[in-house]
């Protein structure tokens, strides 16, 4: 569902993304780790076509996202770490107005349901965003992609900030998403969320991929240990 084929982005002579070659499939949940500029939101941007690369290329669902970024669009849901929401209307009125941008004309029940599916209570969803918490703009964001049925997720450090048991239930609905067949690519800088929701995970550095494992065959202690490893500055030759 997700394919990038030695896909570069530079910026002058700064190399921000270098010749990144990983692939998402259906139901599963790939979590890129790396410091800051390593180059994962430069890998979310590329992908949403947000950012044209400088070479190589970007494929969501088989279609070249340089070629045709708009075709892509009706794949995708993105959420970022700061979820973009209308905040004097409610969940409800949210729903609606992007389930409408989507194509999807939706009736009550409809929009209710998926809201119920995302996990947020029903006392909620007249209420209006400006009064909701960052977990639960998280979850209505969920919700738009349910209703969307989106095949492709992105997520750009959507736990940021998330306090543990919201951060545990994004995953559990990170999850339910995996289990409908959603492929889902997320940055993060979680480790602990990624070892625990992931199919496989991505360390990278400097633009580039430099570790990569199932999640299920590394333990956290293993993952924390080769993390911090990776992020030591190579020692200055004497």
């Amino acid at each position: 569902m997700i394919i990038t084929d030695n896909l570069t982005k530079k910026y002058g002579g700064h190399l921000a993304l270098d010749r990144l070659n990983l692939q998402v499939k259906e139901g599963e949940i790939y979590c890129l780790l790396g410091a800051n500029g390593a180059g994962k939101t430069t890998t979310i941007n590329l992908l949403l076509g947000f950012l044209e690369p400088s070479s190589g290329s970007a494929f969501i669902n088989q279609v070249n996202v340089k070629e045709n970024a708009q075709a892509t669009k009706k794949f995708l849901a993105y959420i970022p770490e700061n979820l973009m929401l209308y905040p004097s209307l409610t969940a409800l009125e949210n729903l609606d107005y992007f389930s409408g941008i989507a194509g999807k004309k939706l009736g009550q029940d409809e929009l209710r349901n998926y809201l119920s599916e995302a996990g947020l209570q029903e006392e909620a969803f007249g209420r209006r965003i400006s009064t909701y918490s960052k977990g639960m703009r998280q979850k209505v964001g969920i919700a738009i992609a349910l209703a969307k049925h989106a095949k492709v997720l992105l997520l750009d450090e959507p736990t940021s900030g998330l306090d543990p048991q919201a951060s545990h239930e994004f995953g559990r609905l990170l999850r339910q998403l995996s289990n409908l067949g959603v492929a889902t690519l997320m940055a993060t800088h979680d480790l602990f969320r990624a070892k625990e929701v992931a199919t496989k995970i991505g360390i990278m550095k400097n633009g580039q991929l430099k570790r990569e494992f199932y999640a299920n065959e590394i333990s956290l202690a293993e993952l924390e240990e080769t993390y911090l490893g990776l992020m030591q500055p190579k020692a200055a030759a004497l």
